[in-house]
C-alpha cells in the first residue's frame, strides 16, 4: 500500500493560498520622507511668522503691570459683562433656531435645497457691516418688519441691547448650523427610522434619539457661535450703534479705546484673545477625532 504524496508543487501552494480567506489588514499611512523642500519651507515659515508675530507682538507690548486695573475700570467691565450677556442670548437664539434648520438640511429633502443651504452660509462670506445694512432695512423703525414690529407691538431694536443680539445671531448662527448639520449627516439615521416604526414620532425620535447622538456636534457649534458673537464688530456698530453701557461690546470698545486709551485697548485685545484659546482648547479632541 503506497502513502499518498504529501508533497506539493508551486502550483498547488499558489491555488491553496487563493482559496485561503484573506483577512482585512489595516494598511499603514504612507509616511512622508524625511527633509522638507526648500521652495515650500521658506513660505512656510513666512506663513507662521505672518500669524504668530501680531499676536507676539500683543503680548510683549501689554501692560501687564497695570493689566488688572484696566480690567477692572468702570467702561472696561461694562463692555465685558454686556458681551458675555449678549454672546451668550446669540448663542440660544442660534440654538433654538439654528438646530431645527441644520435638521432640515441634512435629514429632509425639498426643492431648492442647495439655494437655502447657500442662503444660510451667505452671512459667513457677507461683509458684516452689509450684513448690519441689511439688518436695519429689514428690522428697522422703516424697515420691512421693523416698522410693523413698532407699530404692532413697540418693539424697536436698532441702537438697543436686543439689537445687539440679533446682530450678533444674525453673524454667528451660520456656524451652529454647518457644525450640527455635518455631524447630522454622519450619524446614522436608523436609529431614528427605527424609534419612529416603534410609534414615535417624528419629534420624539429627533429629541430622544437623534439629539443625544449629535450633541458633541451641537455643543462645537455652540462654542463657535459663542466666539463669533463675543467678536462681532462690524455688525453690531451699524444696526445698535456705540453706546456704553447698552450697546458697547468688547470689540467697539477695543476700537473706541485705541483712538483714547491705547492699554486698555489692549488689555481688552488680551481678554479677547484669552476666549479665542480657550475656545481652540475646548475644540481640539473634536478636531483631532475628525483627522
Amino acid at each position: 500500500m503506497t502513502e499518498p504524496d504529501t508533497e506539493t508543487g508551486p502550483a498547488e501552494v499558489l491555488e491553496d493560498t487563493r482559496r485561503r480567506p484573506r483577512t482585512s489588514r489595516p494598511r499603514p499611512r504612507p509616511r512622508l520622507r524625511a527633509g522638507v523642500p526648500l521652495p515650500l519651507l521658506l513660505p512656510a515659515l513666512g506663513g507662521l511668522v505672518f500669524l504668530v508675530l501680531p499676536l507676539v507682538a500683543l503680548l510683549v507690548r501689554a501692560p501687564w503691570r497695570s493689566l488688572p486695573d484696566q480690567l477692572t475700570g468702570v467702561a472696561v467691565w461694562q463692555a465685558l459683562r454686556l458681551s458675555l450677556i449678549t454672546a451668550t442670548a446669540a448663542t440660544a437664539v442660534a440654538l433654538v433656531l439654528g438646530v431645527p434648520l441644520a435638521w432640515l438640511l441634512a435629514r429632509t429633502r425639498f426643492p431648492g435645497r442647495r439655494l437655502v443651504r447657500a442662503l444660510v452660509t451667505l452671512p459667513l462670506v457677507l461683509p458684516p457691516v452689509v450684513g448690519g445694512v441689511a439688518l436695519l432695512l429689514a428690522l428697522g423703525r422703516n424697515g420691512i418688519v421693523g416698522r410693523w414690529l413698532d407699530s404692532a407691538f413697540g418693539v424697536t431694536l436698532p441702537f438697543t441691547t436686543a439689537g445687539v443680539v440679533v446682530a450678533e445671531a444674525f453673524v454667528a448662527m451660520p456656524f451652529l448650523v454647518i457644525s450640527v448639520e455635518g455631524t447630522l449627516r454622519a450619524a446614522d439615521p436608523r436609529y431614528e427610522e427605527a424609534a419612529t416604526t416603534l410609534g414615535a414620532s417624528r419629534f420624539t425620535a429627533f429629541r430622544r434619539v437623534t439629539l443625544p447622538m449629535v450633541a458633541p456636534g451641537v455643543a462645537a457649534g455652540a462654542v463657535l457661535a459663542w466666539a463669533r458673537a463675543l467678536g462681532e464688530f462690524g455688525a453690531t456698530i451699524t444696526f445698535a450703534g456705540n453706546f456704553p453701557g447698552r450697546t458697547q461690546t468688547m470689540p467697539l470698545s477695543v476700537y473706541l479705546a485705541l483712538q483714547s486709551d491705547p492699554a486698555a485697548a489692549i488689555a481688552l485685545s488680551l481678554v479677547l484673545l484669552a476666549v479665542s484659546i480657550a475656545v481652540l482648547a475646548g475644540l481640539r479632541d473634536r478636531w483631532m477625532a475628525a483627522s
